[in-house]
């Protein structure tokens, strides 16, 4: 005959065992991808994250702003070269935008650039990887 307090030993154990096994929130499942980050010129904050994805190269740019609703330019540059541009606006709520695009996957090291310039404000930030 199982015992309540035999149950809620073998509970425990489980929910245990379960917790352990989920990684922490913000780890990355193979932690192969590479983040840099830094302030721009003036109040805002650029982050730049890039890991192999299916032979290409997984690439995000972020800005953090505290202004909402401002046009930044953005680019990523690959090896020297600018492999994506546009524009985007920061959002509500958070001020922020980001950008995610892929790129070939080069032998060797790729060196992963981003940048972004508000012209209103004349702000601009940059920021590099390599992987």
């Amino acid at each position: 005959m199982i015992t309540t307090r035999s149950r809620a030993a073998v509970a425990a154990l489980t929910l245990g065992l379960l917790v352990g096994a989920v990684p922490p929130a913000g780890a990355s499942g193979g932690d192969d991808d590479i983040r840099r980050s830094g302030q721009c010129t003036n109040r805002s904050d650029w982050k730049l994250k890039a890991k192999p994805d299916d032979g290409l190269l997984q690439v995000e740019g972020e800005v953090d702003t505290p202004r909402v609703g401002r046009l930044w330019r953005w680019k990523i540059l690959h090896d020297g070269e600018v492999a994506h541009t546009g524009l985007r606006r920061t959002t509500a709520r958070s001020g922020s935008f980001s950008v995610e695009r892929r790129v070939a996957n080069r032998r060797g090291v790729d060196v992963i650039g981003w940048r972004a310039f508000n012209r209103a404000t004349g702000e601009h930030c940059r920021g590099w990887l390599r992987i």
